[in-house]
């Protein structure tokens, strides 16, 4: 696994000699007064690549992934998203680089209307309602949602509100895209429908947790598996799918 040498690291702590991508030095994380639920993490996810975040339930995939964008704190350690440095005075800059995706698309699609929910954050970053507007209108017909535009959010399937919080997240343009269980609840048509998408998507780096082994076979090149706190295993995907024995001592048997 690739890690951060101290040379690589500025004194200021914002500027890498590689600024592209996602370091993490040493992170642990724990909730108050409870043990560590992620220890000593260090990684490295470079440009070009999409990777697996893997482990049982539990295991602290989706807290990972909030510290990575500033939902989550660590207790100590250092993360940097595209050269910059997270921490709260940097954290405005970091969310613009990043797009992240909630388990519960519920949970980002808020306004009357799936049009409105895209144009949303470009409006909120100064871009003016018509160029929003159409640049939402694109990426909805992209998804093949051009003829739910204006429906609210209750009426559409779980696949089209999937598609839709994309949309809304790729609005901002997004340089890393991070997804938590993005196939939760969708049958196996918006599965494959996904699955077509997201190489195609205009980000450097693609993060996604998922339980779905079969499926991430089929988006990412690279897997990382959490157990126990750390990272146990990365390894290119296809080989960790063909490794019975690694899945069924990190908690995860391909069959079921």
């Amino acid at each position: 696994m690739s890690q951060t040498t101290p040379e690589q690291i500025n004194s200021s702590s914002t500027d890498l000699v590689d600024k592209n991508g996602i370091i993490v030095e040493d992170l642990v994380f724990s909730y108050p007064n409870q043990n560590p639920i992620l220890e000593e993490i260090s990684l490295t996810l470079k440009p070009g690549e999409q990777i697996a975040l893997l482990g049982k339930t539990g295991t602290g995939k989706s807290t990972l992934m909030e510290n990575l964008v500033g939902l989550k704190q660590p207790n100590s350690g250092k993360i940097w998203i595209q050269g910059i440095s997270l921490e709260q005075k940097n954290l405005f800059e970091v969310r613009r680089q990043i797009g992240f995706g909630f388990q519960e698309p519920n949970d980002q699609l808020f306004m009357p209307t799936i049009l409105e929910d895209v144009i949303f954050g470009p409006c909120n970053y100064g871009v003016s309602p018509e160029e929003a507007t159409e640049q939402a209108q694109e990426l909805l017909a992209d998804f093949g949602l051009a003829d739910v535009t204006n429906r609210p959010v209750h009426e559409l399937s779980g696949g089209q509100k999937r598609l839709a919080a994309l949309a809304a997240i790729l609005a901002l343009n997004p340089s890393i895209l991070i997804l938590d269980e993005p196939t939760n609840g969708l049958d196996p048509w918006w599965r494959r429908h996904l699955a077509e998408i997201l190489p195609e998507l205009p980000v450097q780096v693609l993060l996604i947790a998922s339980h779905d082994l079969n499926w991430v076979r089929r988006v990412t090149q690279r897997a990382m598996v959490l157990q126990q706190g750390k990272i146990r295993v990365d390894m290119p995907t296809e080989q960790l799918l063909q490794d019975s024995s690694v899945l069924e001592s990190c908690g995860l048997p391909l069959d079921y």
